[in-house]
């Protein structure tokens, strides 16, 4: 049994990113930086049994949905293979009939591990299957079985930099391709990624960090009052994960329909050409390389939007989105930690807004010396009370 969600104290940034990425997968990723002891993983598994169940053929392994379901995934042992160029064999018809019945099942986590293989993530040749029937098999890895789910990479910066590569390819892409001994496999791979680190252990490279598309800073709470009801709340989970997840269950189920609610509505948000323009701005004034933060803070600006049950970007929503998608993309100096200037931030939007054709009515410049926060923020803060 996970960690309710919404039990975790404090965390309003991390929370809103792991949301945001909950809504729109397409943001490209969190990277979940912090010391020792801060509820990185407990979110992260929390944030998978927070999603809404899938829907996947009755039988089928793989949480492919009707239509998604390859025909290269043919299980072992019903006599069928894959060609070369990867189209299937037909003698034995396919394992899983899409015109079955369908059935749900909870979203995927998957969590890679550390030592993984290259093969373990992309998938692979069935050896064994190869040499004993002579037939091509395709044997799927965690990347076909975090499909429409979470994948998890604890310690990220110690995963080696080309899993690194392969993994952020494929969860900018939604496609993963495998070339395995003449196979050629294709299959569809959109999920959650979420990776964490310890900086203390080491820092990703800056074109490594540049492919995570949100990054939140963490550190354990200062305040008496804090700490002790975060030791509260997991001594009465550990005590009784049940009861104590039936204490949260009706604001686990509010904010689950609240995610449905913000997908159903996120393909509806317009981003003017002024929001546009604004961003444009920010990113440059930050100094920032390639055009990676730009389409990334559009995105995000459009689920913080939907999240918030708007149909509208408005300025507001660019700056908490520029929170998100800039400190690990600025130019540092060497051993210079990522972050954000706030107030830098605040100066470049007051100075920009006025100036932007089509700016939204109802938002205003963030005010100096506010708390650090998005409205989205302070709405996770008192569901988390």
């Amino acid at each position: 049994m996970m960690y309710p969600f919404t039990a975790i104290v404090g965390q309003s940034q991390v929370k809103t990113a792991l949301l945001l990425n909950a809504i729109n997968p397409a943001i490209g990723g969190i990277l979940i930086r912090g010391e020792k002891g801060t509820a990185k993983s407990t979110a992260a598994r929390a944030l998978a049994a927070l999603l809404p169940p899938i829907e996947v053929v009755a039988g089928c392994p793989w949480p492919f949905a009707p239509d998604e379901v390859p025909d290269v995934l043919w299980p072992p042992g019903n006599g069928a293979g894959a060609g070369p160029k990867g189209e299937a064999r037909k003698e034995s018809g396919p394992p899983f009939d899409r015109q079955r019945s369908t059935c749900s099942r909870p979203a995927p986590f998957v969590s890679l591990p550390i030592g993984a293989t290259e093969d373990r993530l992309l998938g692979t040749l069935d050896i064994e299957r190869a040499l004993q029937t002579g037939e091509r098999h395709f044997e799927p890895g965690l990347l076909a079985a975090a499909h429409r789910g979470v994948l998890y990479v604890d310690e990220v910066n110690l995963l080696g930099d080309h899993l690194v590569d392969v993994l952020l390819d494929a969860a900018a892409m939604g496609v993963n391709r495998v070339e395995r001994e003449g196979l050629s496999v294709e299959h569809p791979a959109r999920f959650i990624l979420i990776g964490t680190m310890n900086p203390e252990e080491g820092d990703l490279r800056p074109q490594l960090l540049d492919r995570f598309g949100l990054a939140v800073e963490v550190a354990g709470p200062r305040e008496p009052e804090a700490r002790t009801e975060v030791v509260r709340r997991r001594l009465a989970w550990e005590n009784d994960p049940a009861a104590f997840a039936a204490r949260f269950a009706a604001e686990e189920a509010g904010l689950r329909s609240e995610l449905i609610s913000a997908r159903e509505r996120l393909p509806h948000v317009h981003l003017s050409d002024g929001m546009l323009e604004l961003i444009a701005r920010v990113a440059i004034d930050f100094e920032v390389d390639g055009l990676r933060a730009d389409i990334v803070m559009s995105k995000t600006a459009q689920t913080l939007a939907a999240f918030h049950g708007r149909t509208e970007v408005l300025v507001e929503d660019v700056r908490a989105a520029a929170e998100l998608a800039l400190p690990h993309r600025r130019r540092r100096q060497p051993f210079e930690q990522p972050g954000l200037d706030r107030q830098r931030l605040d100066d470049t939007i007051q100075q920009a807004a006025p100036d932007v054709p089509g700016r939204t009515g109802g938002s205003s410049p963030p005010q100096r010396g506010r708390e650090p926060e998005t409205e989205g923020d302070r709405y996770l803060l008192r569901r988390a009370r």
